[in-house]
């Protein structure tokens, strides 16, 4: 059975947007007979429910160190799984470099979500696929990475090389294409 962690009118950080809501509703879901609900998700005004463990409250993120905490939460631990391909067996495929599987990226703790290519595709080029999952599952790193040395370049200019500063307009140029979801989604709509 579920209890509600937050609470209605709470502010909250929103793990997989990156930014803070307010809980405009908490929603019990009730199956029949059944003393406590079964889930709650928690209402934000974003467009979906979101579940306890997608959310961390300003308290516990207060608690800490800033820096650690945003750390923290910027750090999805995605990582590459070996799914077996049920089309060709390991005998047909001894030329992929893992015969009989194929990679698929999760990017969710609990193993749903993720990327994945179909078979034709994986079977085509099957070192560019095992090299793009490669990649994007180090993408969470990379991107703490630029993060930190954009923000280092910036707090420190005349520490940094001239040579160095078109590459930290760049890390601060594509962090705000990575985290600037709703601005622009709204030039998109206009």
């Amino acid at each position: 059975m579920a209890k509600a962690i937050f609470h209605k009118g709470q502010r909250v950080f929103v793990k997989p947007v990156g930014t803070w809501a307010i809980v405009h509703d908490v929603v019990p879901h009730w199956v029949k007979d059944v003393a406590e609900p079964l889930r709650v998700t928690y209402e934000l005004g974003l467009g979906r429910d979101f579940t306890a463990g997608e959310l961390v409250s300003e308290a516990s993120m207060n608690g800490r160190d800033t820096q650690e905490g945003e750390d923290d939460l910027e750090i999805e631990h995605w990582r590459v799984f070996r799914m077996k391909n049920r089309w060709q067996g390991q005998e047909s495929s001894e030329r992929h470099p893992y015969p009989g599987t194929f990679p698929v990226v999760m990017t969710d703790e609990q193993d749903w979500g993720g990327w994945r290519v179909p078979g034709a595709e994986y079977d085509r080029d099957p070192n560019r696929i095992e090299h793009q999952a490669r990649m994007i599952s180090t993408a969470p790193h990379m991107t703490r990475l630029i993060r930190q040395f954009a923000e280092y370049a910036g707090a420190h200019p005349e520490n940094m090389p001239n040579e160095l500063m078109p590459l930290a307009r760049r890390a601060t140029s594509i962090l705000r294409h990575i985290f600037e979801v709703g601005d622009a989604s709204k030039q998109a709509a206009e």
